[in-house]
């Protein structure tokens, strides 16, 4: 097993840009960190559970993942766009925003997100599974693998925390930036691009 490409491939994917991030991100800068914890918890729950499950019934999800990522894709697409939506009129609803940010959105989001359920079925069955097949081993992967993942999260509140001043600064600018993103993460995790390519 190569233990620098698993750690790399954990890294990259759980610390950069996605839906989730983005979330934390914008709660933070409107809500504050203790307010995203709740979302970060969600997440990290979620996050957990599909790691978890990707060990359990990898055979089984990488069979049907044609069908799976096609429902994802488009239940992801939609939940997305959802969020930036909320994130956009964060200044003008700031009780739609927490909404928007609660545990269980947090929680769902994982669920319908295709980077997300990707990464957690593929991590643990490409990376480990061909070399180890012990129980406790297998176990302390998926917690190293969450680990990771948790502590993306939480870097992302802090990088919100500290930029909280500036990004409140121009609080129309970001959410327009933050909801830009997520509707770009949406036409990605759609698969709209590749239907266009043909």
């Amino acid at each position: 097993m190569n233990i620098m490409s698993f750690l790399l491939y954990c890294v990259v994917v759980t610390f950069t840009p996605g839906p989730s991030n983005i979330v934390i991100l914008a709660t933070v800068n409107q809500n504050g960190f203790k307010h995203a914890l709740k979302f970060i918890s969600g997440s990290s729950l979620a996050f957990v559970l599909l790691i978890a499950a990707s060990v359990t019934v990898n055979r089984e999800l990488l069979t049907r993942m044609p069908v799976l990522l096609a429902g994802l894709r488009i239940a992801g697409s939609l939940f997305i766009l959802y969020l930036a939506y909320k994130i956009l009129r964060m200044d003008v609803s700031r009780s739609a925003a927490k909404q928007a940010t609660s545990f269980m959105s947090g929680f769902c989001m994982q669920f319908l997100n295709p980077k997300v359920v990707l990464f957690t079925v593929t991590v643990i069955p490409i990376y480990v599974m061909p070399y180890y097949t012990s129980g406790f081993v297998l176990s302390a992967f998926v917690a190293l693998v969450s680990l990771i993942g948790i502590l993306a999260y939480l870097t992302w509140a802090v990088f919100g925390k500290l930029l909280k001043t500036l990004l409140q600064k121009y609080q129309k600018a970001t959410n327009i930036i933050l909801a830009s993103s997520l509707v770009y993460s949406a036409v990605m995790v759609s698969g709209i691009v590749e239907l266009a390519k043909g």
